[in-house]
């Protein structure tokens, strides 16, 4: 029995001593935990979130120019700048000074095009600290100042049936807001709480008649929102009232206001904005709802979009229908605002879809000319017309500088929004990463403590991400990170030591700790071959890695034509434009692109096979040539799969279609492919 007594103390004893040791071990690497969201309970006192009585953001956005991007996300920026983003004012009619809406009184154009471009173009001056783009920035925003009235009203005056229209208002606001942050100049504050002074004169039955203001009214709240926070002028929660009850009505159950594309993918976000204001849960399940609905009805495709070739229409789902260039930045830009209102990862990881697999091929790899609509299953980019297998009747499918009002300015917020949203702050004093890419930034922690994130990897084409923490002394401080929810296995590093807490998939797994200069952090992501089944259409599938979506890899075939003789009706250009320096390019495919998917019966991706090749010298790795990815698949052809009567990839074959031979075909992510298909007809053998 003594013996026993001895021999159980030693094991308590021993017991004890790990339990110490394990605790000394947990307080040295603080706590690591996982959760849904970050803690709102407690107040940022770095930066600027929402002020009470609105709630709290779950997270804050940094000043513009805090991060600054690296790898490919900072070559598209400089392709941007080098392209069609910086040259713009050089070649868009809309963007002439002489005579600008935007410059002088009574100005005859510009009213839309000039806010759309500037709000991407000066984020994009900003984050390259780019001297020439910022003083031309300064030049329109000096205009903006000067058109400010003795009523508070600036800008142009776009009057309709004696009411005045102010949608391009809207877009201004923002850019201005983007200056605030980089210049903290006090007259953005002053222009803009003039302005909404006179918008609280303005009758209901005068406010947001038209069609674009009345379906884009939640911008308008952003604006007033950020204002508010800023500012505290009780008015502004009244006048965010008034703006919400003449906004088109986006909470309803099975039905939208409208079914055009951009107001669909840009104005979803209006009832989630309110709820910060009014706390009526009923107001965020309306976004959630309308986001969910538009896909289950014409987003049954991959690439995270839905068909509305202009207009969503009853009958036109299939995978051929695309969606506008317009559409693609602004479901980034509502899925970049709705994580900072909700927290959810699943904005997060839609941005990425859509960021990496839809709009990079919506332009020309050089930036130098984008189309109007882009499509999951998208086989010739001619300038033909394709109505009614496209809504839209005109040139939409090539790649054309000259062309669209809207897409040719508003295209530029796309990757510098994105970029802005890389690192995010919590409100507890702490730092985020959401969305992932390459980056540096500079970051206000705990109490105000500096520090400098260096975030270095290739992902999305690569399966690790490496931070480390620059700061001059030790800070205590959260730092949470999103676990995609397509990974299995994950694991996180700090220091070489994996982690205690098990991380879990569409969660945040949140490092409370003391950080030191030099701390490292690394995540793993695992990545693996999935599929999705589409089951109204014609139970297509797609294949996924991780956050990629595969396409066949079609042979693209360019071909150069004068951009003025094949630019949409309504487009305009300087007189002075060069269309030889700017031609439109036609893509035509230079082999079959009608496969079938041969699946296995039991395991459908048993016979894909992953290959990884070098990360290209140009850090560009969206097109075909320069991929660094690929997938060996099986494929059969369907010969009757033909382009159709309208010029289109003809509808989805049946499953089964297949009679070719089993050949070995090539899959690419789905963002280097401008000739694509990504969802397949399949054959399980």
């Amino acid at each position: 029995m003594k013996n026993l007594y001895t021999w159980v103390a030693a094991l308590l004893f021993v017991t004890l001593a790990i339990s110490v040791m394990a605790c000394t071990s947990a307080s040295s690497a603080g706590t690591v935990t996982v959760v849904d969201r970050p803690n709102i309970h407690a107040v940022n006192t770095n930066y600027m979130g929402y002020r009470a009585p609105l709630r709290p953001l779950n997270f804050i956005k940094l000043p513009v120019g805090s991060i600054r991007p690296e790898g490919w996300v900072r070559k598209f920026l400089e392709l941007q700048r080098d392209g069609l983003t910086g040259h713009l004012g050089e070649i868009s009619a809309w963007l002439e000074k002489d005579d600008n809406a935007w410059l002088t009184t009574g100005g005859d154009h510009g009213w839309e095009e000039v806010p759309y471009w500037l709000k991407g173009y000066s984020s994009l001056a900003y984050i390259l600290n780019d001297p020439k783009m910022i003083e031309e920035t300064k030049y329109w925003i000096e205009g903006v100042f000067a058109s400010r009235q003795p009523d508070g009203y600036f800008g142009p005056v776009n009057e309709r049936n004696g009411k005045r229209e102010l949608w391009a208002q809207m877009i201004m606001l923002w850019c201005l807001q983007s200056y605030y942050e980089y210049s903290q100049d006090q007259r953005v504050i002053d222009l803009m709480t003039n302005y909404f002074k006179w918008q609280m004169t303005v009758p209901d039955d005068r406010l947001l008649e038209d069609f674009w203001e009345n379906s884009r009214g939640g911008d308008n709240i952003i604006s007033i929102y950020w204002l508010y926070s800023h500012t505290g002028d009780a008015f502004l929660l009244e006048l965010a009232e008034k703006i919400h009850r003449n906004t088109a009505d986006w909470t309803q159950s099975t039905s939208l206001p409208n079914w055009h594309n951009v107001n669909i993918a840009q104005c979803f976000r209006e009832p989630a904005t309110y709820y910060m204001q009014t706390g009526d849960s009923a107001m965020l399940k309306a976004s959630y709802n309308v986001h969910r609905l538009i896909r289950r009805t014409f987003g049954q495709v991959p690439g995270g979009m839905f068909g509305a070739d202009e207009n969503a229409r009853l009958g036109y789902i299939d995978p051929r229908q695309g969606v506008e260039t317009c559409g693609l930045v602004e479901q980034m830009a509502s899925d970049e605002i709705m994580l900072r209102i909700t927290g959810d990862p699943l904005w997060a990881e839609h941005c990425e879809e859509v960021a990496f697999n839809s709009y990079p091929v919506a332009v020309m790899p050089d930036f130098k000319a984008l189309r109007y609509i882009t499509c999951p299953n998208h086989v010739v980019s001619d300038s033909k017309n394709h109505h009614p297998g496209i809504d839209n009747r005109g040139p939409f499918l090539s790649m054309n500088p000259f062309s669209s009002r809207c897409c040719q300015h508003n295209h530029a917020q796309g990757w510098p929004y994105f970029a802005e949203h890389l690192v995010l702050a919590t409100p507890d004093n702490g730092v985020a990463t959401a969305l992932y890419a390459a980056c540096k930034a500079v970051v206000k922690v705990a109490d105000g403590k500096k520090i400098t994130l260096h975030e270095e990897t290739n992902y999305p084409f690569e399966e690790d991400i490496r931070f480390s923490v620059s700061t001059e002394g030790k800070v205590v401080f959260p730092f949470y990170f999103r676990i995609p929810s397509w990974t299995q296995k994950a694991k996180v590093c700090v220091n070489g030591e994996e982690v205690d807490a098990v991380p879990v998939a569409g969660k945040y797994l949140c490092i409370h700790r003391e950080w030191s200069d030099g701390d490292r952090v690394e995540l793993t992501f695992p990545m693996s071959l999935s599929m999705r089944t589409w089951q109204v259409n014609k139970n297509s599938v797609s294949v996924d890695y991780g956050p990629l979506t595969l396409s066949l890899k079609i042979a693209e075939k360019y071909v150069e034509k004068d951009s003025r003789e094949t630019a949409i009706g309504d487009s305009k250009w300087q007189k002075d434009a060069d269309s030889q320096k700017w031609p439109t390019t036609e893509i035509y495919p230079g082999s079959p692109w009608n496969y079938s998917l041969v699946l296995d019966k039991t395991e459908p991706l048993k016979h894909f096979e992953v290959i990884r090749k070098s990360w290209p010298a140009d850090d560009y790795p969206f097109t075909v040539a320069n991929v660094p990815l690929e997938v060996k698949a099986v494929g059969r052809l369907v010969p009757e799969w033909k382009i159709d009567e309208t010029g289109l990839c003809g509808v989805l074959p049946e499953e089964d279609a297949a009679r070719g031979d089993k050949e070995e075909i090539t899959l690419i992510p789905m963002g280097a492919a401008r000739l694509r298909i990504s969802a397949f007809p399949n054959t399980r053998e």
